[in-house]
């Protein structure tokens, strides 16, 4: 299983983007879809989750209200609307799956290639 990501590109602090990460294969009902963040020297921190079946989200305090995860069924990708944004929030973004919800980046065995997001002042 692959994960594409993309979407990520240079904006401006109060600007908007939106991530998007398509699987190569059939994306299941058990599954989890989470969004992560790195930037340099830096553990890979947790930004925000949906399960693709109930459609039921979770965000990092750091991101509640400014940005938002779903899902398409349909055209088997999952999102990351990004509004409000902020130089902090500049960093690479990795799409990933697993099948048991976790905050903690070694609990997703499936990783997409990451994309840079770079938010300037």
């Amino acid at each position: 299983v692959q994960l594409q990501a993309s979407g990520g590109g240079l904006v401006q602090a109060g600007g908007s983007l939106r991530l998007s990460c398509i699987p190569s294969t059939r994306t299941f009902s058990s599954h989890i879809m989470g969004w992560f963040r790195q930037v340099p020297g830096k553990e890979r921190d947790f930004v925000a989750a949906i399960r693709w079946g109930t459609t039921r989200t979770y965000y990092a305090d750091s991101v509640k209200g400014r940005f938002t995860i779903s899902r398409d069924s349909a055209k088997n990708t999952v999102y990351l609307q990004m509004d409000s944004l902020k130089p902090d929030d500049t960093a690479v973004y990795y799409c990933a799956r697993t099948n048991s919800y976790s905050t903690f980046w070694r609990d997703y065995d499936i990783w997409g290639q990451g994309t840079l997001v770079t938010v300037s002042s």
